[in-house]
């Protein structure tokens, strides 16, 4: 939004040769089981392979031809697996090299995932070992075991596939028995988390933390079974939840020798509504923007504002010299007599019912907020000009991009300071909720659960794609609802979801529509009617409405968007 101008601008043997050999194979493996050891043996036998979970990358390890890569999905346990891809006349071998003592048995096991995935262990000084499967869809151990030579030192381990065939996965390697001199790294597999509890739960997140373990690098926490979060400390907030649903949760503890088995469960019940609503924000809501600037547009005071609107975004909070801090300035060219009046005019218009907010950014804003300390000089700022002034939330309209990472906390600690009836809106460009891959997209994922609501700017983008795949160019009721789409399929509650656009022509160098055109688009959102070509495979009712820069430009031309499209939104289901 423009405070300046009237806008914002082949297999290499037989298969069956293949299997035979490697039955036979396990079958030796299965003859050359070691004997057993006693009790106190057992109790000092430890994990000597290195970076066994691949959680430090290909650490300890290496991959014939770089065939080889840690990936975060499939994982066995902890964050991160191997998966390899064989290649020409290449299996795909990664190996690593682990010192053992000599005399003593070890057992070797891994958790693969994939076709042909081999396991083994040759330099052994006795007999070399190894182990198969033909395929896994899904994590399978392979076990075997081999005993050193009375001058062996060190032994390779290894994995690999098979010519021609696609990836394999390998996590959580084990070569255990003595200790041959490698030292920690660590080579136990750490203890399983104890205490875990929830925190405060909202309808859409909760808060878990538990006990820490000494020797954990990192913890996945579980949500019914599937894994959802895989922190680095002792707490997490989950969020993307349902209202009013019961999940079970669960956390493990990981390290380089893999990961611990889950906690006992802890039932949590989220909390019943929507994402944070905020104020006095009502089902359906009316969007504007004042303009605390002159730019041809009708000057208008608070006051003035038509009663259409239910949400009244200030433009524009400024930037300070401290990173990520904001203020706010009163400009003359709008008429307050003085700061107060202007306070005045807030708390009239919130004891009507009415939610003012303060927007930050807008197409010249510089607010940037990146590291921990910009974070906490954001929410610091913005909630004291919420408690001078009576702002009831902030609106975050960064047209020049913004770190998820550290706009995620900023918002948080804001939330926590001003409370669950802080009102959050966001007005991102198109191009910003094209994918959920995005900074912008992944920063109202995140905040989900305190977020009120998405209005996209609808306009000043050219042609974009829709959540079917098809190029929509603006200007049109496709164009809305095909792109309102990929917000509501892509995580956003219908609530969270409304459409930005301009009050007139003169509001946007490009994207207008006429009221007509965005009633359509409310009506095919919720109701199935009025839609163009493009037709979404639901509805939505719980829509939340419609947004428009700007209240000034409404003004100028009669206030005919508002009073056109202020009634629909307020009539929508």
């Amino acid at each position: 939004m423009d405070r300046a101008r009237q806008g914002r601008p082949g297999v290499r043997r037989r298969i069956g040769a293949v299997i035979a050999a490697g039955a036979a194979a396990a079958l030796a493996v299965t003859a050359l089981a070691a004997p057993a050891q006693s009790a106190d043996a057992r109790a000092a036998d430890v994990n000597v392979a290195k970076n066994a979970g691949f959680e430090a990358d290909l650490a300890n390890w290496t991959c014939a031809a770089n065939s080889g890569a840690a990936v975060t999905s499939p994982v066995h346990g902890g964050a991160k697996a191997l998966s390899a891809t064989p290649s020409g006349q290449g299996t795909a071998e990664c190996s690593q090299i682990v010192k053992v003592k000599p005399n003593s048995t070890y057992k070797l096991s891994s958790w693969v995932q994939g076709s042909y995935a081999y396991l083994g262990a040759r330099g052994t000084g006795t007999t070399d070992v190894s182990t198969w499967t033909p395929g896994a869809s899904s994590w399978q151990q392979l076990s075997t075991s081999f005993t050193t030579g009375a001058n062996t030192t060190s032994v390779t381990v290894y994995t690999h596939g098979w010519y021609g065939q696609s990836a394999y996965y390998v996590d959580d390697v084990s070569v255990l028995g003595p200790d041959g001199g490698g030292g920690p790294d660590p080579v136990e597999i750490p203890a399983v988390p104890a205490g875990l509890a929830a925190g405060t739960t909202t309808s859409a997140s909760v808060e878990l933390s538990w006990t820490s373990v000494s020797t954990a690098t990192g913890y996945t926490v579980y949500r019914d079974g599937t894994k959802v979060a895989s922190p680095a400390g002792a707490s997490t907030t989950v969020t993307g939840l349902a209202p009013d649903t019961t999940y079970s949760f669960q956390v493990s503890a990981s390290n380089g020798a893999g990961e611990s088995a889950k906690s006992a469960a802890v039932s949590v019940r989220t909390k019943a509504g929507g994402g944070g609503d905020g104020g006095t924000v009502p089902k359906h809501a009316l969007t504007g923007y004042w303009q605390n600037f002159n730019n041809g547009a009708s000057v208008q005071k608070l006051r003035e504002v038509s009663s259409q609107y239910d949400i009244i975004a200030v433009s524009f909070a400024d930037a300070t010299p401290t990173p990520g801090q904001i203020t706010f300035n009163l400009d003359p060219a709008v008429g307050y007599a003085s700061t107060a009046d202007f306070k005045a005019d807030i708390a009239a218009k919130k004891a009507a019912g009415k939610s003012v907010i303060l927007s930050v950014g807008g197409e010249k804003g510089t607010v940037s907020v990146n590291s921990d300390a910009s974070a906490a000089a954001f929410a610091n700022s913005a909630y004291a000009l919420m408690q001078e002034y009576g702002f009831d939330g902030v609106d975050i309209d960064l047209e020049n991009g913004l770190n998820p990472t550290y706009m995620t906390k900023a918002l948080r600690q804001l939330s926590a300071k001003a409370g669950p009836k802080m009102v959050l809106t966001m007005a991102p460009q198109t191009i910003d909720m094209q994918s959920t891959s995005g900074g912008y997209f992944q920063t109202a994922l995140n905040v989900k659960d305190i977020l009120t609501v998405v209005n996209m700017q609808y306009y000043n983008s050219g042609s974009m794609l829709g959540c079917d795949g098809k190029v929509y160019s603006q200007g049109s009721v496709d164009f809305l609802t095909a792109l309102a789409c990929i917000q509501l399929e892509g995580g956003l509650d219908p609530s969270q979801v409304g459409l930005g656009v301009p009050s007139s022509t003169r509001a946007a160098g490009g994207g207008y529509v006429a009221p007509s055109v965005v009633n359509n688009a409310l009506d095919c959102l919720t109701r199935g009617t009025g839609c163009g070509s493009f037709k979404p495979s639901r509805t939505y009712p719980s829509l939340r409405g419609a947004m428009t820069w700007s209240i000034n430009w409404d003004a100028t031309a009669g206030s005919t968007w508002s009073n056109s499209v202020g009634p629909k939104v307020h009539s929508l289901p």
